[in-house]
């Protein structure tokens, strides 16, 4: 370790658990050994050391494998590059399965982990018992063996790493404590510790369970809290040999592996459904390698599942039982990217108990991000910038974290709803949806309708992998809107007003569309990088010369809204300002739309009158409002942007008269169904930005000759020229049966070419439909789509699959525009 601090750096990395030292090692491969790691106590002293040191491949989206495969084979060769032991072993791993709803999950997943060349097997529970001897298998019902699984020695790995960053320059201190962090015009400019100051051009905020606090510091927000985790260690049990894979059994909340400090002995952990949020009031000053009181009533759970999985347990006892811990994210996923809050602050922070395995793969990319400026892969599922500010609200987190410590082995159920942190957010209509038996879910905070129960069914999820209980009812959803009008409440929208004299030049530089229309158009636009990856997708209306009215998804507001900012120039006139509370949000959708809101307005709706793709100004009630002929579910529609204050008059006055017109409410389960017919694609699902335009069937939303230049347009012209590689293909499921839900392997001809994004059940034609990206390395055309045989796998099992490059419902939008 260094000794004298520098006065200037490139980059300062905060925290030395092995997500610092996995960032500084894979900057200094990638040249950048300008590097300073800070650590206020001694490496690995916060949650590393006391980690269980498990590598496993087997994760249920396609960036997080991406992320653990990488960390299986840096770990393999990572001592005999560094020199330093690492106490890697390749074991394997067994996953067991109690309940069939646990066997459909894990089959999905081997069908995710085979499209990643993962060496993944469904075996039986005697296959199981062969592998894991001493395991009882009663009430087994299946499992899963990873033959090239593995485990590591958590502290010792992230010591050879940092090791590996000092070979090649990176300097490390320890007893370290960062005290301030400085900041001008929006950008980080250094930091001060309580040995010095450190000028620098980057800050890397690897703090682990105090990476809020470090976040605080400057403004930025980093929602994680720490909580309990335990794990004990038998006494030596006869059995337990040195190639013992690692035992999951989630449905148990637990997971066995051999204590490698230990001869024969066992290490058992788990995740409870109730956790015990810890250091509310901040962590000590002395916590470094740190336990804390054991909580014998609390571990009761995990010793109950243990014995009964292996039964020799309950003879050799516990040697000792370690309680320590480790910090959680409200949705359990890792906490990475370029703070929006401040520039060129970075975090790496929150990896839900999943770090060891993760760390690799997450120092590559962050390394990647801070060299390139911006993500390599398609991330955001782990981008911080996908949480919104109030959920960095300390009651928030310590109500949430409750939860999520046990949804590291929780069911993983399609449409699952966090059950805590509930009712943050509410439109003015909660009350009387839930009225009308609103089963809600949420989404940024906000609470919305997924679906509707009828009269006599409580509205509550009974989750399966199979047809759930809303089912039936969402289709009733779905049908009316497409045969007569559908009442969705769509008040979670982020809205914002961008205003000045210069907002037209502004927009036209950030978006890629034209937005120079004439006043009360609406234009669907992406925003692109340099790469011409689609940053945002949003809708404009233009207001007034020098105003205009910007709607993006709920949790697309972070992103979207500090995109904007971050790219107007200095000195432009040009002003950008969060109105989302100001405006309840209805959308009136289905070919009968036009006939009910003509009953409550004088407007002109005709289409002559008010076209697709139009806004104005309308009377309902006792409320001027703005309403917006667009639509997401592929009908004739508008969406109604009401003053709250006014949103329950008006909201009566559409149900009163709705009555006569078949009026429906409808929830976000039918939106999606309906969507998925007319191919509209879902930010963050459909499209990233890892996709440009041309690739995902979006050039429309591009005007390439709009007389202007606008960021991405040269990566365009370049795509163009040298022809796609991917594109984006709608796909129906000839069998009526099986569910899309996204993340399925598609394949043509035998060949895997691709994943889906996302998919619904289509009730209008009767069978399933998905979306995704066929790829081919020399290229892929219209001819290349139309003339393959598809299959799409689900659960292990492949189904026939056709394929189009046209939405199957309505494709010359003719409804839409009628």
């Amino acid at each position: 370790m260094a000794n004298e601090i520098p006065d200037r750096a490139q980059v300062v990395i905060v925290g030395g658990g092995i997500a610092g030292c996995s960032i500084a090692y894979h900057l200094t491969k990638l040249g950048r050994t300008d590097v300073v790691l800070l650590e206020r106590k001694a490496l690995t002293g916060g949650t590393t050391w006391h980690a269980a040191g498990l590598v496993t491949q087997l994760r249920n989206t396609p960036a997080l494998i991406d992320i653990a495969r990488y960390g299986l084979d840096l770990y393999s060769t990572l001592e005999s590059e560094t020199g330093h032991p690492t106490g890697f072993r390749q074991t394997g791993s067994v996953s067991v399965a109690r309940t069939q709803g646990r066997m459909d999950e894990l089959k999905r997943v081997i069908s995710l982990g085979r499209a990643y060349d993962i060496d993944i097997e469904l075996i039986s529970p005697g296959e199981a018992l062969e592998l894991w001897p001493l395991m009882s298998v009663e009430g087994v019902v299946g499992a899963v063996h990873i033959p090239r699984d593995a485990q590591t020695v958590p502290g010792d790995t992230a010591l050879a790493m940092a090791k590996g960053a000092t070979d090649r320059g990176a300097s490390i201190f320890e007893n370290t404590k960062v005290t301030a962090i400085h900041q001008r015009d929006g950008a980080v400019t250094g930091v001060s510790t309580d040995r010095g100051d450190i000028a620098c051009e980057v800050i890397v905020n690897c703090g682990g369970m105090w990476a809020r606090e470090i976040g605080l510091m400057c403004g930025v927000n980093v929602p994680l809290q720490a909580a309990e985790h335990m794990y004990m260690v038998t006494n030596p049990i006869h059995g337990i040999d040195e190639e013992l894979p690692t035992l999951r059994d989630p449905d148990g909340h637990i997971y066995f592996r051999r204590a490698m400090e230990e001869t024969g002995a066992l290490l058992i952990g788990g995740f409870e459904p109730v956790a015990k949020p810890w250091g509310m009031n901040g962590i000590p000053e002395d916590y470094s390698f740190g336990e804390l009181e054991p909580d014998w009533d609390h571990f009761k759970l995990f010793w109950d599942n243990a014995v009964e999985r292996v039964p020799a347990m309950e003879a050799a006892q516990i040697d000792r039982l370690f309680v320590s811990a480790e910090s959680f994210t409200p949705d359990n996923r890792f906490l990475m990217g370029e703070a929006p809050e401040l520039r060129n602050f970075y975090v790496a922070a929150g990896l839900n108990s999943t770090g060891i395995g993760a760390a690799a793969g997450v120092g590559k990319v962050m390394a990647e991000w801070i060299a390139e400026g911006r993500p390599t892969a398609d991330l955001w599922e782990v981008d911080i910038r996908r949480f919104q500010r109030f959920q960095n609200n300390a009651r928030y987190l310590y109500d949430r974290t409750v939860e999520t410590v046990g949804n590291v082995y929780g069911m993983h159920w399609p449409h699952l709803e966090p059950a805590t942190a509930r009712d943050a957010r509410r439109s003015p209509l909660h009350d009387r949806l839930a009225a009308r038996g609103a089963c809600f879910g949420v989404a940024g905070g906000w609470e919305r309708p997924n679906w509707y129960a009828p009269e006599g069914v409580e509205p509550r999820y009974e989750h399966s992998y199979g047809r759930q209980n809303w089912f039936p009812y969402s289709a009733e959803e779905h049908h009316a809107v497409r045969e007569a009008v559908g009442l969705f409440d769509q008040t979670g929208f982020a809205k914002a007003v961008l205003q000045g004299r210069d907002a037209e030049s502004v927009l036209q530089q950030i978006c890629a569309n034209d937005v120079a229309v004439p006043d009360g158009g609406v234009v669907y636009t992406a925003m692109l990088n340099e790469r011409g990856g689609i940053e945002g997708d949003l809708t404009v209306t233009r207001d007034a010369e020098d105003r205009y009215f910007i709607v993006t998804s709920v949790g697309s507001a972070t992103r979207d809204f500090g995109w904007i900012r971050r790219n107007i120039p200095r000195d432009a006139h040009a002003f950008l300002t969060d109105v989302t509370s100001a405006y309840a949000v209805l959308g009136v959708m289905g070919p009968r739309s036009r006939e009910l809101l003509s009953h409550l307005t004088d407007r002109d709706l005709s289409n002559e009158a008010f076209p697709f793709m139009t806004s104005r100004e309308v009377a309902i009630g006792y409320s001027t409002l703005r309403a917006t002929r667009i639509t997401y579910v592929g009908e004739l529609g508008w969406e109604l942007y009401i003053p709250s204050e006014f949103a329950t008059g008006v909201y009566g006055a559409i149900v009163e008269q709705g009555m006569e017109f078949g009026l429906r409410h409808a929830g976000s389960h039918a939106m999606g169904s309906l969507r998925c017919e007319k191919a509209y694609r879902s930010w963050g699902d459909d499209i990233t930005d890892q996709d440009t335009p041309l690739e995902a069937g979006l050039g429309f939303a591009v005007a390439l000759d709009k007389g202007c230049d606008f960021m991405g347009r040269e990566a365009l012209l370049r795509q163009q020229e040298e022809g796609l590689k991917k594109r984006f293909v709608v796909f129906t499921i000839d069998d009526p049966e099986p569910l899309l839900l996204g993340h399925e392997p598609i394949y043509r001809e035998g060949v895997l070419v691709g994943r889906t994004t996302s998919g619904a059940f289509g009730h209008t034609l009767g069978r399933s439909v998905g979306m995704g990206y066929v790829e081919h390395p020399d290229g892929v055309n219209t001819e290349f789509i139309r003339s393959g045989a598809y299959e799409i796998e689900i659960a292990t099992e492949r189904f026939q699959a056709t394929a189009s490059l046209r939405p199957p419902y309505d494709p010359r939008s003719e409804r839409v525009r009628s």
